[in-house]
């Protein structure tokens, strides 16, 4: 591939990108969602956090390991009930962090 090939390709790709983001910043107000799809759509980036993070609790160097032997599973839960004990956010990220590296020098 020639240099201009592999710019000409970056310069399209961003300006596709631009033109598909920005289109709803420019014409959000005309567009019109029914509230039942406004309603699903809230559900949009917990849906993407559980598709990213899952597989990567339930893993391990590559093959599926779904148990007790598992740290980075039982710190998601114990992540999980913390946050739905607290609410708290922040908390939630210290306690999996801490409770991720209290299981990985235990088990």
């Amino acid at each position: 591939m020639s240099d201009w090939y592999v710019w000409g390709a970056i310069v399209l790709l961003t300006i596709s990108t631009v033109i598909t983001r920005s289109g709803f910043f420019l014409f959000g107000h005309a567009v019109k969602l029914p509230p039942r799809v406004k309603h699903a759509l809230s559900y949009a980036p917990a849906a993407a956090m559980a598709a990213i993070i899952f597989p990567d609790l339930v893993t391990s160097g590559g093959a599926i390991e779904m148990s007790l032997a598992n740290p980075k599973l039982l710190a998601g839960i114990g992540a999980g009930v913390f946050f739905a004990a607290t609410r708290h956010l922040l908390g939630t990220i210290v306690a999996g962090m801490s409770l991720f590296t209290l299981l990985r020098w235990l088990l």
